[in-house]
């Protein structure tokens, strides 16, 4: 693993870590929100067999990517344009998982000659009117309400959360074993074991390192208006997301999918939200990826289950 302090042109640093195969086929990763550029305890064995660098950055305010007051969702292409620049690569891939989905749509919108596909994994979908998408489980649309309408109270969780990861990590993850009932049951089974467990606590708790305010900011940024189409996309886009997932309600997705030009879709029975967690299936994202830099098409693909 590599990591580094990419310097942006308005003066911000942008964190990035890289995993994998450090001459492979770079592709750059968009975390959830909230989240982090830290992945994985250790290096990521299937992106370096396959010949991938996998190039994963904080954005602003997590981590320690320093903050954008006001940012906007195409402000992130401009900042992965730069560190592109920096990191001395013409051309690249993107995934973007969860909420990180709509900055990789961004990307895909403003950055298109730069890119040789896109995939979006268990995406968020935009917003009407800032209300979440139809079919979200309850415990994510009380979540996004609260950051818009009581952000000091969203606050007050995460500090709490941050204190507990850092003060009483077995607490934190004895609750986390208990308090996961509002997940669907596939979800659940990547919150069991003590490495999945101590994976979530790294993750999280880079996430907050120095402060949990964009925890709050960002879902808000999210509920906005993007200020792009799907349909303007030009890009090839891979679409990955569980028929099960309700944090990101599958439905909304498929209706985004029928508006992209050049999109393949790949909605997996029974899965629910934390595709990336999957072994096989983020074996396939990353296969289909390759092959995608290669022209070859989706159909050529056996994604066996």
């Amino acid at each position: 693993m590599r990591e580094c302090l990419v310097p942006l042109s308005d003066g911000r640093k942008l964190a990035v870590i890289e995993y994998g195969d450090k001459q492979g086929h770079p592709v750059m990763f968009f975390h959830g929100t909230p989240g982090s550029r830290l992945l994985f305890l250790e290096d990521d064995e299937i992106s370096k067999a396959l010949g991938i660098r996998l190039i994963s950055m904080d954005r602003p305010g997590f981590g320690l990517s320093d903050p954008k007051p006001n940012r906007t969702l195409l402000d992130w292409a401009e900042d992965v344009n730069e560190a592109a620049d920096y990191l001395k690569i013409d051309k690249f891939s993107i995934i973007g998982v969860s909420g990180g989905g709509a900055f990789a749509a961004a990307c895909a919108y403003k950055l298109a000659p730069r890119l040789y596909s896109a995939a979006l994994v268990a995406s968020t979908t935009p917003f009407e009117n800032g209300k979440s998408p139809k079919g979200t489980m309850m415990a994510n649309k009380i979540a996004f309400f609260l950051a818009r309408k009581a952000p000091w109270l969203v606050r007050a969780s995460y500090r709490s959360t941050k204190k507990m990861l850092t003060e009483q990590p077995e607490k934190f993850m004895e609750q986390t074993k208990k308090g996961n009932k509002h997940l669907h049951e596939w979800d659940r089974q990547f919150l069991q074991t003590d490495e999945q467990l101590k994976g979530l606590m790294m993750h999280m708790g880079e996430a907050f390192r120095v402060s949990v305010d964009e925890c709050v900011k960002e879902p808000v940024l999210l509920s906005k208006p993007w200020d792009f189409s799907f349909k303007d996309i030009t890009v090839t886009i891979d679409i990955w997301h569980g028929e099960e997932d309700r944090m990101a309600p599958v439905e909304e997705m498929k209706k985004a999918a029928s508006l992209i030009p050049n999109c393949h879709t790949h909605f997996i029975s029974g899965a629910g939200h934390f595709l990336s967690d999957d072994e096989q299936i983020w074996k396939d994202i990353l296969t289909a990826i390759l092959e995608r830099t290669k022209g070859i098409s989706a159909n050529s693909l056996s994604l066996v289950r």
